[in-house]
């Protein structure tokens, strides 16, 4: 018990200590997890009956918030959609420029920031919300409703700009059903890591603290 009590807190200081560092510093981060989402999105999977591609990204951006907080867990995301639409080629494909937000896949990208921004706000709030089960809800939430939602309605707007047929049906096949397995299959690897990583112990006023001293979190 000692040992994990000393893990803890080890891991309480680390966020603490992130959570005290300079702007430029947290910019650098920021940059940073930017530039793994964009890593990721290079790991991809066409399919021959959608224009969205399988990505690994979404791993990235499930733990935006959980590193870097609400905020700069949202920058990063930003600062990926926004130097990818400035030209910079690490969206999916190695693609730039600002066609590709206005593309099948843009809705997504933007989702993404919605999904940093919602996930780093309960990690940052919620002492709670650092348990393995309670962190895959709110991924899986955040993937299929934060994300999706925004993507399906993209890309019917892009579908119908190009004289596409747009049902609902349509939608699901081409922008969600297919990503389906894999997007929980992330959300289980990166909720099993946020629950590794982070303390179970208040390091930025959480709202709950002293709350769950004897809950142990699953």
């Amino acid at each position: 018990m000692q040992i994990v009590a000393t893990i803890d807190r080890t891991k309480c200081e680390v966020f603490r200590w992130s959570y005290e560092l300079s702007v430029p510093k947290k910019l650098a981060l920021a940059i940073g997890i930017a530039g793994l989402t964009g890593l990721l999105a290079q790991t991809r999977i066409p399919l021959p009956w959608s224009p969205v591609p399988v990505t690994g990204q979404t791993f990235a951006v499930l733990l935006a918030g959980v590193l870097l907080g609400r905020w700069w867990g949202g920058i990063s995301l930003a600062i990926y959609a926004g130097l990818g639409a400035a030209g910079l080629p690490w969206f999916s494909g190695w693609s730039g420029g600002l066609g590709y937000l206005a593309g099948p896949t843009g809705g997504y990208v933007i989702g993404f920031i919605l999904a940093a921004l919602f996930l780093g706000h309960f990690t940052d709030t919620y002492i709670r919300s650092r348990g393995f089960l309670s962190m895959l809800a709110l991924m899986l939430f955040a993937n299929f409703v934060l994300i999706y939602v925004p993507g399906l309605l993209l890309l019917g707007l892009w579908l119908k700009s190009v004289g596409g047929s747009v049902t609902f049906a349509t939608l699901l096949g081409m922008g969600a059903i297919p990503f389906i397995p894999g997007d929980i299959t992330k959300a289980v690897m990166a909720a099993a890591l946020a629950r590794g990583i982070t303390p179970k112990s208040a390091y930025n006023g959480e709202v709950d603290k002293g709350k769950w001293t004897n809950w142990r979190l699953p």
